[in-house]
């Protein structure tokens, strides 16, 4: 039962790894790709929105679909369409066409859609298997995006010049990544519907959302992930107009998707340890110093430094926020409060990355870092009040169960 426990465990993470390498390499070359083809430059990161859009308009609706054909189904149906946007992208960079590539990234967002709920799809193998290892299962299956973090920004730097359309060679490397995603799906063998109880009595979503603990979690994943897709996504092209090479640019964001899914290694235990509330505080406060360094210089190691920061403010929130949330519903909702998640996740990043390069453009780095502060706070704020009506321990329910 262990092994397969492991098995399971261990495929869940290497799929995030190969989508979240799709994502780095996205993440590295979107915005760029855009600024050398819009003829405004304030269109340029409108091909990261397509991206999170498609993602976003896409989340309830794959959550429905994973319900009714399985979790395997639907990151089948996830890789087979990232395959297809990523041939689209290819062919939009050599048309010269953002429209074109608007909907190719938006098409390619249904992966991200359907890849999203991998880390619920950890937390669904552990109750089948060891119920008290939840929380751990959700973190290591994130830290599967370290290699993404490593693999995505060196992807983008050899194969953007590989063709003679400047980033189009880096779609079409894409689409092995995607194939090899597909017939990994094939090895899953994730619990059945009545494993995980997904038939029962279910209350309405309303009633379910009006749990304190539950929309603070909703608040805090997308919150967390909003400002980290607000300054990651501006910070290639921040880093440009400061006159940073290319090469620096990708090795920053290569380090920011390490801070991001490096501490999955320690997240869990950390949960297990001091309770979900500490751990998403702790998360706030490394955003707040993502911040501070932020606004303290412009050099590499400034920009390096805030990035890092930044991913591993965004694990303990986001972490800490799923953690928190499958603590709030019945097996049998499980899906649709998931979806629905998911779906203020990728909408709130829809807004960031939209408004991300005009920001930038218009206002400045500067500007950009200050009007990330009031989400921070906010969630600061609201764990504070949330911690004495909860328990600030919540989450150690884990570390006792197995001990």
């Amino acid at each position: 039962m262990l092994g397969s426990l492991r098995n399971q465990i261990g495929l869940l993470a290497f799929l995030q790894a190969l989508l979240l390498t799709n994502n780095a390499t996205l993440i590295a070359v979107n915005g760029l790709a855009g600024f050398t083809i819009a003829d405004n430059k304030l269109l340029a990161t409108l091909p990261v929105t397509g991206y999170v859009l498609g993602g976003a308009l896409w989340a309830m609706p794959a959550a429905a679909l994973m319900n009714r054909l399985g979790r395997r189904a639907g990151y089948t149906i996830g890789s087979i369409v990232a395959m297809a946007g990523s041939l689209l992208a290819w062919h939009a960079m050599t048309q010269k066409s953002l429209v074109m590539l608007c909907f190719a990234t938006f098409v390619c967002g249904l992966y991200n859609a359907f890849g999203a709920s991998l880390r619920f799809a950890a937390a669904d193998v552990a109750d089948a298997y060891r119920p008290s290892f939840r929380s751990k299962a959700i973190s290591l299956v994130l830290a599967g995006g370290i290699a993404g973090g490593v693999v995505g920004p060196e992807v983008s730097k050899w194969s953007r010049g590989w063709l003679p359309t400047q980033y189009s060679g880096t779609y079409l490397t894409l689409v092995g990544f995607a194939l090899v995603s597909l017939l990994l799906a094939q090895l899953l063998r994730l619990p059945s519907r009545e494993q995980v109880a997904a038939t029962g009595p279910q209350r309405a979503l309303g009633e379910i959302l009006r749990q304190p603990a539950c929309w603070f979690a909703i608040f805090c994943a997308a919150a967390g992930y909003g400002v980290m897709n607000l300054l990651m996504v501006a910070t290639p092209l921040a880093m440009e107009v400061c006159r940073h090479p290319y090469a620096a640019a990708a090795m920053v964001i290569q380090w920011h998707v390490i801070g991001m899914f490096a501490p999955g290694l320690v997240t869990g235990s950390l949960i297990a340890r001091f309770g979900i509330l500490p751990v998403i505080v702790t998360g706030c406060v490394l955003m707040l110093a993502c911040v501070a360094v932020a606004l303290s210089g412009l050099d590499l190691m400034q920009f390096m430094a805030a990035l890092i920061l930044l991913g591993v403010g965004w694990n303990f929130m986001y972490t800490g926020g799923t953690a928190l949330l499958i603590t709030t519903y019945r097996p049998s909702e499980r899906l649709r409060v998931q979806g629905f998640m998911d779906f203020c996740v990728f909408t709130t990043m829809i807004t960031s990355s939209a408004s991300s390069g005009a920001l930038l453009h218009v206002n400045g780095w500067w500007v950009l870092n200050m009007l990330s502060l009031p989400f921070v706070l906010l969630v600061l704020g609201a764990a504070i009040w949330l911690g004495p009506r909860v328990g600030w321990r919540t989450g150690r329910v884990d570390a006792a169960a197995a001990a």
